[in-house]
């Protein structure tokens, strides 16, 4: 007979992948729980894990019972909250991957909110250029600039954002005025390195000029707005972060405006989830809040 207790153990395990992390989540040691993962496979007459030197890797039996393992914690977090009908109820952990910007300006900022609001839970955020894959239970909730292709996903659009063209206030200074698309080609461009580029919504130099002179690549725009904003050349930025950042100016307002989507994307099973619903309702306020910014 499956008890709770194996099953929170049995997905701490999956989710940690390392017994000595997994046992870390729980507050027991990592010896208790090689044991007791040991006595589950015994009486489930399955082996779940390989153990390697670098941690464990889920066999097929386990990525089979997981699924079952996750119906059940939804379901006794939803019975909780239903009958407390308070946040605290709202326990776990969730993992949210983000577009790079999005992660760091919106939702790291505020999580002081979210975690006042939520204090039984545990927001990890996944701030990246790169598409991450649900399928694979690398995240929980994905926000994507691309929407992603009809399938077993749950997809909505969560707002419109917009970049503008910057540079600094000492580089436009030493530099003759910029007037037109010819003098955009014609100056030092910051961008991504087209090879790592992973999402198609994040290919949008090709917007502004044909062809431009780079200086500075990265695959980070946080790093990538630093660097305009040191005067190295210019940069499209999102305008959320842009325009605070001491220092920058925006070039060609009126001429220049690129407009790209966020998307909320998550497996169906996870939309009446208490945590899962914590971290949209979260996240749906955080854009109600920045509307005028984005």
């Amino acid at each position: 007979m499956l008890h709770w207790d194996d099953l929170r153990l049995f997905l701490a395990v999956a989710r940690a992948g390392r017994l000595t992390k997994a046992g870390q989540a729980l507050g027991i040691n990592h010896t208790t729980v090689a044991r007791r993962l040991t006595a589950l496979e015994e009486a489930l007459g399955a082996h779940l894990f390989d153990r390697t030197s670098r941690g464990v890797a889920m066999t097929a039996a386990g990525t089979l019972l997981l699924d079952h393992a996750e119906r059940a914690e939804r379901e006794f977090e939803a019975a909780a909250a239903a009958l407390s009908g308070r946040a605290e109820a709202i326990a776990g952990e969730v993992r949210l991957a983000t577009p790079e910007a999005f992660g760091t300006y919106i939702v790291a900022p505020n999580i002081v909110d979210f975690h006042a609001r939520y204090p039984g839970l545990l927001l990890e955020l996944m701030p990246e250029s790169r598409a991450v894959s649900l399928a694979n239970r690398e995240a929980d909730i994905a926000i994507t600039v691309d929407r992603p292709p009809r399938g077993k996903l749950v997809v909505r659009k969560l707002c419109d954002y917009r970049l503008g063209l910057y540079a600094s206030a000492d580089y436009l200074a030493c530099h003759p005025p910029i007037r037109n698309a010819q003098d955009v080609a014609a100056q030092p461009f910051v961008g991504y390195i087209d090879q790592m580029i992973d999402m198609h919504g994040l290919r949008y130099l090709s917007e502004v000029a044909d062809e431009t002179r780079p200086v500075f690549r990265s695959s980070s725009i946080v790093a990538q707005q630093k660097a305009v904003a040191s005067g190295v050349g210019l940069g499209l930025l999102h305008r959320f972060s842009a325009d605070s950042e001491p220092g920058l100016v925006r070039i060609l307002p009126e001429q220049v405006e690129i407009t790209r989507s966020y998307w909320l994307v998550l497996r169906p099973e996870h939309q009446k989830s208490p945590r899962t619903r914590a971290v949209i309702d979260f996240i749906d306020d955080l854009l109600a809040r920045y509307r005028t910014r984005l």
